[in-house]
């Protein structure tokens, strides 16, 4: 029945055209299958995944306790119906998925294929293709399968690939047959051809392949360049045929999607844990009701034995107790509902939808929408401690221009009009009819040089047009596109063609290029192909006059090792030059040439032939060869390519940072251009404390820099805290440390001196010399702005088992983390590193193929839908096209996600404990006869019909504060990531009030009912009218406390509530009818109970007498805790109604200063940071191929700088007391906390006494006042009196904001509650009281050191 697994493979044998010989080792066939289910297995399959659930097992263990007539005192359907309505929802669900599996399957095994059979054509489909067929494909098919490449109708055997769904790169590939295959061009020779296969068995290694193909007693070496994988498309290749050498399931493309790891919640986690606890709480009741049952049976019901004998098979009072256990089991188990667990995916699909449906998160530019691909992560959104983000294409739009260019010590692109004028765009149209209409430049400068015939601009533009590995279509006259292999490549070529030397087309020996409207071949006569060892790539090319020149290009810090001696002065000018380019975040190139003699062409030639020729250190050999011909270059200049940032990331990651959240960069690129951008998108400024820079080669040199970098924390955390105490001394004499560690400053490691009367510097106070490594409490006490940079070989150190917990206690310290030259395993390493050293929430984001494993690895996963193809957003659980819309996601969707089941949580578990501990209480009351208080169908439709609507429309639409306050007040985030709004405190909290409530609901009623009258003066004490009014009583009560809960109220929310009470009295009146008694004179016992218990006035009273002691003790609470320990909610949305009520019509602006952000210019330069070397491509390019005279395909023509954290607010302790929980205190000396820091035009901090708890409450904020972002007062003698409000981060452009003091109309400071408020704002916005510096805040660096300035004391 079962097919027996074949042995795992240690070689791949594979004859072509023989399908018998191949099918005895059973190789797969090229049938993918990723559904679950068929007709025949589904319904099993499912029941046996969704029983493996524990609360599924348990309710129908709970079932099967109700079908057995002894312990059952509720009806089977109570308990079936809502798990039936759970287990058909989670199918239907299932097979839905899996149905678009299946056709996703059906689709692609069904696609057309023509295969060689007996000499001619035959179509197949895919599914029915073997491996040893040979398969012809033709122009824009995909790849049916893994082919080794035979022939193809392009010249020299080449066909051209896109890999986008391979490796998420959208740039053509070249791939080649071998030589002695090339002929085998038709169908009938193809059918003779019997060569025989040898290779390395099934991978998922995309860039290797190794093999042989033996035929006609020859052996001849295979490799990756011969392979065609399955997922490529052909393109610009009419025909070609390939052997197929792995199938379906064996590919490589199936071989790395392997399965994504199932992602659960923190909260998912916890809410399993508190079942455990309530199923043992629930088992502690019933062990105690069963004992009370006992001791009832044989004390006082042994009276009553002579006509009230037991029932069969009960013959004691211990099995009566036995058996009044299972019963209370069952009644008790409402304690958790299944009705939970279906409310939590309702929930839950519901805020995957408002992600869908948000149309600030839709792009128009690519008209892509923002999807939620998950619905169960949605709260963990709201709780992000890191982000790991990938650069290219994430942070940047993976777009590159050209953007500057040093020619012969002349620097070009950098264009300031005097007159602040926007500069005019460059018409190139009227000087070269071959340009890009899409290219802009706007250095007229550069222009003219070409046209004044100036030979350094003409060379170094001959160069940029000659030295590449570009294809070239040219459909028709005038309309060329580029086919590159890295997008700055394209770059460099597309400005050659715009300033007057266009490449045109590429023969195997040829390149033709027109210069100045003269077309010109050169004959090619090597290419010195570009990896990412050597770092560079030349040509060697002899022009129409026989000269023979060799152009290279390459990193700077290469390329300059290899000029000739002469180049010295030119390398100085050069150098600064690309130090400015690379101060700006640019990608650099520096260029240089060499002419060489006919005499030194021949020699080296003939060594490279041999070299070419050579079987054992190929790759080295020519390296060598390389490397002696790459000498005594002459310098021509250097390039600066742009790769723009994308819209809106720097004031992303700056209101991220202020949320608390880490942002750490994964990149593949290179440490400077890594950096380079981190400075541009502000996630590095230059008022960090320090940049600390990891660059060792070996582990005890990593391990040596991570522990320096500690020790520069502590001495840090140590001078602040010196600092702090001599400013508690006097406030005139404070000073502080630079760079911004005390709040503002800045600069690259040195100390700046504050102002004040005096202008004076403090030593850091004298410290042991190299301390022993802190604990990580310690560095977890340190709040400085500190940022690490690693590179690729140093983390491959840092992540060994003896290291890593010493890479993550000094990398998690650190503001921002850059990880340099990473592999995509690298990069999933990183992410599982923290998840296992630290209980934080991780997020990954990327776009590429590269960026999966990282994707998949993080608790939550981001794809960008950019450039890189699909790969990123099909292994994603969000997607969108923008990374600015991650603020959006986490600040408010996030942030809503988690508050709203939070709150659903706690009320959930509530009303079920005040529902379910009636029970617990009758039974001291019924003889622990496991009697239940309620009528059965009461208690079935509790928790499906009137209560269940109200809490899933606060769940899904409940709001604490609108969404512009969530994004401007990130502090708001942090109540996720500290988990403070559902945990075992909270839970406990619930469950206490719930029994509280049922409590109260049983003992009221019970009290004044046992002596209460009718109007009659019959009794009221009767079992039906107690049950009647404790219900009532308890749907009107859970009813009033949701209306409490919900925060936000819309139409549903009212309709869903008052709409649940009035069903409940509804379907209540109809079950005790007369009418339905008539029908089902079994069923319903209740006949006529509500209709009289309800006109009864005592009845109400005692409801409404019960609801007041339920819910007055709740409404007390909640005004002393929102007056003494206010939420950080609670002061958003009190600022915000007295912004409302004191804002006046006129615009926002006060001071001169307007509210909003300020464009934002380009970085300067920061001098002492590397540039960004050489970055043009990232992989090997095709110079053997072209070289080899088999070459391409033939034409067809031929946030703003911001200050260090407040960390006095009541948060920052939790947090710290959270640190203190993760890691035992071990050294008390690093328990230190931030000092207050003066710098010119700065406020002393607000101290904790100007807490909205703490303030003068009865002082009313004063008429006029307004509100700006960060605007502070100007440092006056002495402590403060009178600090304005701070407005929400809105993040503006600090060049904007100057130090305002706002007064009120009468003159005066604004002073009472405003100090309070204001200190409050400083918690939310994790900003120090500090002012912003009036220049230098757009670009890192050391700031200007400031005036002196005096103020009388």
């Amino acid at each position: 029945m079962f097919k027996e697994r074949p042995p795992p493979e240690e070689e791949r044998r594979v004859r072509a055209n023989d399908r018998e010989y191949n099918e005895k080792f059973q190789y797969a066939s090229n049938c993918i299958v990723t559904s679950k289910y068929n007709v025949i297995t589904f319904l099993p399959v499912n029941l046996f995944e969704q029983f493996q659930e524990v609360a599924n097992t348990y309710f129908l263990f709970l079932l099967i306790l109700q079908l057995i007539p002894q312990i059952s005192s509720l009806s089977w359907f109570t308990t079936i119906v809502p798990l039936v309505l759970v287990l058909s929802i989670t199918a239907v669900k299932d097979a839905t998925d899996d149905y678009f599996r299946h056709k996703s399957d059906n689709q692609v095994n069904n696609r057309q294929s023509q295969v060689v059979i007996h000499g001619s054509l035959q179509k197949e489909k895919w599914m029915n293709v073997r491996v040893g067929d040979i398969i012809k494909l033709e122009n824009n098919q995909f790849v049916a399968a893994d082919l080794l490449l035979l022939s193809s109708s392009e010249p020299h055997s080449l066909c051209y690939i896109e890999t986008a769904e391979l490796d998420g790169e959208t740039n053509m590939k070249v791939r080649q047959s071998l030589s002695v295959t090339a002929e085998l061009g038709d169908p009938n020779s193809l059918a003779s051809f019997d060569g025989e296969v040898v290779c390395e068995p099934p991978n998922n290694k995309l860039d290797r392949f190794c093999g042989l193909l033996c035929w006609r007693d020859c052996k001849y070496p295979l490799s990756n360049h011969n392979m065609l994988l399955r997922g490529c498309v052909l393109r610009n290749t009419e025909t070609c045929y390939g052997l197929v050498i792995f199938a379906g399931p064996d590919t490589k493309l199936m071989q790395n999607s392997g399965r994504t790891k199932f992602k659960r919640t923190s909260i998912d986690r916890l809410m399993n844990t508190l079942v455990l606890w309530i199923f043992g709480f629930m088992v502690c009741m019933g062990v105690i009701l069963a004992v009370g049952n006992a001791v009832w049976e044989r004390e006082v019901g042994s009276l009553f034995q002579s006509y009230l004998a037991w029932d069969l098979p009960v013959d004691n009072f211990l099995f009566s107790a036995f058996l009044s256990f299972w019963s209370y089991v069952i009644i008790l188990n409402t304690v958790v509902p299944i009705s939970l667990y279906v409310s939590v995916e309702v929930i839950r699909l519901g805020h995957s939808y408002f992600i869908n449906w948000d149309r600030k998160m839709f792009c128009p530019q690519c008209n892509t929408a923002a999807e939620a691909r998950t619905t169960t992560l949605n709260e963990e959104l709201g709780q992000v401690e890191y982000i790991f983000s990938d650069k290219t294409g994430t942070l940047t739009q993976n777009i590159m221009s050209f953007s500057k260019c040093s020619i012969n010590g002349h620097a070009y692109g950098e264009v300031i009009d005097p007159l602040g004028a926007q500069p005019k765009r460059l018409d190139f149209s009227s000087f070269n009819p071959l340009a890009d209409p899409d290219f802009c430049y706007y250095d007229n400068g550069l222009l003219k040089s070409v046209k004044l015939g100036d030979l350094h601009s003409h060379e170094f533009f001959r160069l940029l047009s000659l030295c590449h590995t570009v294809m070239s279509e040219e459909k028709k006259e005038g309309e060329l596109m580029y086919k590159a292999q890295s997008p700055d490549e394209g770059a460099l070529v597309t400005a050659a063609r715009n300033f007057g030397f266009v490449f045109r087309s590429r023969t195997p020996g040829t390149v033709t290029v027109t210069e100045l409207g003269r077309p010109v071949t050169y004959t090619l006569l090597a290419i010195l192909d570009f990896n990412n060892i050597r770092k560079r790539m030349s040509v060697i090319v002899r022009n129409p006059e026989g000269r023979i020149r060799l152009y290279c290009k390459g990193a700077d810090t290469l390329l300059f090792e290899r000029l000739h001696s002469s180049n010295n002065h030119l390398v100085n000018i050069t150098t600064d030059h690309l130090n400015e380019y690379a101060g700006d975040g640019l990608r650099t190139l520096a260029l240089a040439y060499r002419d060489l003699s006919e005499e030194q062409w021949e020699e080296w030639s003939e060594r490279h032939r041999q070299a070419d020729r050579a079987t054992d250190c190929r790759e080295d050999r020519l390296a060598d060869i390389y490397e002696h011909i790459e000498q005594d270059m002459m310098l021509l200049g250097a390039t600066a390519i742009e790769d723009k940032l994308q819209e809106g990331v720097p004031e992303t990651i700056a209101i991220l940072s202020l949320a608390n959240i880490k942002i750490w960069v994964l990149t593949g690129d290179k440490q400077e251009t890594a950096v380079n951008i981190g400075y541009s998108c502000k996630m590095l400024t230059g008022d960090m404390t320090e940049v600390f820079i990891i660059s060792g080669n070996t582990v005890l040199s990593v391990r040596e820099e991570l522990r320096r970098a500690r020790e520069r924390m502590i001495e840090f955390a140590r001078t602040r805290e010196g600092e702090k105490e001599e400013g508690m001394e006097g406030w005139g004499k404070a000073c502080s440390l630079g760079n911004g560690f005390g709040g503002d400053g800045g600069g690259d490691g040195r100390e700046w001196p504050s102002v004040g009367d005096k202008q004076q510097q403090c030593p850091p106070p004298p410290g042991p010399p190299a301390p022993r490594p802190p604990s990580s409490t310690t560095l977890d006490s340190i709040s400085g702005e500190f940022a690490l940079v690693i590179n690729g070989h140093s983390l491959a150190h840092a992540l060994e088992a003896d290291m890593e917990g010493e890479f993550v206690s000094t990398a998690c310290v650190c503001r921002a983390v850059i990880c340099c030259r990473v592999t995509p395993l690298q990069k999933a390493l990183v992410v599982e590193l923290i998840k296992k050293h630290k209980k934080a929430v991780t997020l990954a984001i990327g776009d590429g193929a590269n960026d999966v494993s990282m994707i998949k690895t993080a608790h939550i996963g981001v794809g960008i839908s950019g450039q890189e193809g699909i790969q990123a957003v099909l292994a994603s659980d969000y997607s969108f096209s923008q990374f600015r819309f991650l603020q959006r996601l986490l600040l408010v969707h996030g942030r809503w996600s988690y508050l709203r089941m939070c709150r659903f949580l706690c009320y959930f578990f509530y009303k079920n404990f005040a529902f379910t501990m009636v029970h617990f209480w009758f039974g001291f009351f019924c003889g622990f006869s496991a009697q239940t208080v309620y009528d059965q169908y009461f208690i079935t439709l509790y928790n499906i019909v009137y209560t269940s609507l109200p809490v899933l429309a606060m769940g899904i639409f409940d709001q604490d504060v609108p969404e512009q306050r969530s994004l401007e007040y990130p502090k708001l985030y942090e109540p996720g990531q500290l988990n403070l709004l559902f945990n075992k405190r909270e839970f406990f909290i619930c469950i206490t009030q719930g029994i509280y409530t049922s409590v109260v609901l049983f003992f009221v009623p019970y009290a004044i009912l046992s002596h209460g009258t009718q109007g009659t003066g019959e009794p009221l004490a009767d079992y039906q009218t107690f049950a009647v009014t404790t219900a009532t009583a308890l749907v009107i009560v859970v009813s009033v406390q949701i209306a409490l809960d919900t925060g936000y109220w819309t139409a549903i929310n009212h309709f869903f509530v008052w709409g649940s009470v009035g069903s409940f009295f509804t379907i209540m009146l109809a079950m005790h009818s007369q009418t339905l008694f008539s029908i089902f004179p079994n069923q319903f016992h209740f006949v006529g109970s509500a209709q009289s218990t309800l006109v009864q006035p005592l009845v109400w009273l005692t409801i409404v007498l019960a609801t007041v002691i339920c819910i007055v003790p709740v409404l007390a609470f909640r005004f002393l805790k929102l007056d003494l320990k206010p939420q950080l909610s609670d002061t958003v949305r009190y600022t915000q109604l007295v912004r409302q009520k004191t804002r006046k019509p006129a615009g926002r602006c006060m001071g001169g200063v307007r509210v909003g952000g300020v464009p934002e210019g380009r970085l300067g330069a920061r001098g002492g940071f590397r540039r960004s070397g050489y970055a043009f491509a990232h992989q090997e390019g095709f110079g053997e191929l072209i070289t080899s005279g088999k070459n391409m395909r033939l034409s067809s023509l031929a946030l703003a700088n911001f200050a260090s954290r407040h960390s006095s607010s009541w948060i920052d302790t939790l947090r710290k007391k959270k640190h203190s929980n993760t890691h035992p205190p071990q050294n008390a000396s690093g328990e230190s906390s931030p000092a207050p820091s003066y710098v010119s035009g700065s406020a002393p901090p607000l101290s904790n006494s100007s807490s909205l708890l703490g303030g003068s409450q009865d002082t009313p904020l004063e008429e006029g006042t307004h509100t700006l972002p960060v605007i502070l007062p100007q440092v006056a003698s002495g402590p403060p009196t009178n600090t304005p409000a701070l407005a929400p981060a809105h993040v503006p452009s600090a060049d904007a904001l100057t130090p305002t003091s706002v007064r009120s109309p009468g003159g005066d400071l604004v002073g009472g509650w405003n100090l309070s408020l204001g200190a409050v704002q400083d918690a939310l916005f994790g900003w120090r009281g500090i002012a912003y510096r009036t220049s230098g805040t757009s670009s890192p660096g050391p700031p200007p050191v400031p005036k002196e300035t005096n103020h009388t004391m």
